[in-house]
């Protein structure tokens, strides 16, 4: 009886102490298809910054009943005069290629992303140090964790790399229901948390009221967990009161031709192509964005619920010239710093 208050005691303190990260490594995600290089900006970001570590989108694998699973919107990507950052290949699998796959065609699929990581590795980004990890992106479900699960044993079984994944905040909150993925850590995805087009009133990119639903008391997941926080914005296109598109760059140009009607919604007052899309008058758009102090209380509230190894990674999703315009280079570095003051 006496080891079991014991136990319960120092559990009580280690769960109640201040929940601070000694050392935070910074990252970003990289995810264009379209860009053979970095922008100056870019480059300039990372290398101001001091940010040792990139998570690249290589390709995202599709399904469809005559070519089976396959790889689409590749990388074009080629790193110049960033010898020393640590590169991490990340691809994006959908969903349902786990919901019909056979354990032989998950076999497969392991085999192909591993021969086509390394293949990307070697072809565009040699000089960089040498790859140790690869993560993979799903927003796997309870119906298709299992073959999942498989697939990521298998791919680490293939590849000999250390194997992350992505983890959304629902699978996060309920471990014992959705399992704990065979890896060797997880990113917390702490974006992306109301559907868009359902719901009109929140901001589905980061509502930090929606973020606490899921963060509402503090845990230690099984899992090392690293961190990802949004920096990116975006405007949903409505025309005749139904969606239309997403359009995620020239914003500030867009903005000229539009009038605010009500929090976040805008009606377009001027004919404009953007990108030869056409928004006409009277089009409603949606736009979300994210101000530096919104992104804090989110920070806030991580760091309050979800119980840290000492080393985390943050990264910010994503680089872009654009959307990183939004903040200032001290902004940046403070959605890093604020896990371990």
């Amino acid at each position: 009886m006496k080891n079991i208050l014991l136990f319960a005691l120092v559990l009580y303190l280690l769960l109640s102490c201040s929940n601070k990260i000694e050392k935070v490594e910074k990252s970003f995600y990289y995810w264009k298809s379209d860009q053979w290089n970095m922008s100056s900006k870019e480059i300039a970001v990372i290398k101001d910054l001091k940010v040792p570590k990139i998570y690249i989108k290589f390709f995202e694998v599709d399904h469809n009943e005559n070519y089976g699973n396959f790889p689409i919107s590749k990388t074009s990507l080629r790193l110049y005069d960033l010898d020393s950052l640590t590169i991490v290949p990340t691809v994006y699998l959908k969903n349902e290629i786990f919901k019909i796959s056979s354990k032989p065609g998950l076999d497969t699929l392991a085999n192909n992303i591993n021969f086509l990581i390394n293949k990307y590795s070697k072809d565009k980004f040699e000089r960089t140090k040498p790859v140790k990890e690869f993560q993979m992106d799903c927003d796997w479900t309870l119906t298709t964790k299992e073959n999942y699960f498989y697939f990521l044993k298998k791919l680490k079984e293939i590849s000999k790399k250390e194997i992350s994944c992505t983890l959304r905040l629902y699978p996060y909150k309920y471990p014992e229901k959705m399992g704990i993925p065979p890896v060797d850590k997880a990113t917390l995805m702490c974006y992306n948390l109301v559907n868009p087009l359902e719901n009109h009133s929140k901001n589905s990119i980061l509502d930090v009221g929606e973020l606490e639903l899921y963060l509402n008391k503090k845990r230690k997941y099984p899992l090392h967990l690293d961190i990802a926080l949004p920096v990116y914005s975006w405007m949903q296109v409505y025309q005749n009161n139904r969606f239309a598109k997403v359009i995620y760059n020239s914003h500030k140009q867009i903005l000229k031709s539009l009038k605010e009607i009500k929090p976040m919604w805008y009606e377009v007052t001027k004919d404009t192509v953007v990108n030869d899309f056409y928004l006409r008058v009277g089009d409603k758009i949606k736009y979300e964005n994210l101000t530096p102090e919104k992104i804090d209380k989110a920070i806030q509230v991580i760091r309050k619920n979800v119980v840290f190894d000492e080393n985390t990674t943050v990264t910010l999703f994503h680089l872009d010239e654009e959307q990183l315009s939004n903040y200032t280079n001290e902004e940046l570095s403070g959605f890093y710093t604020n896990f371990s003051k």
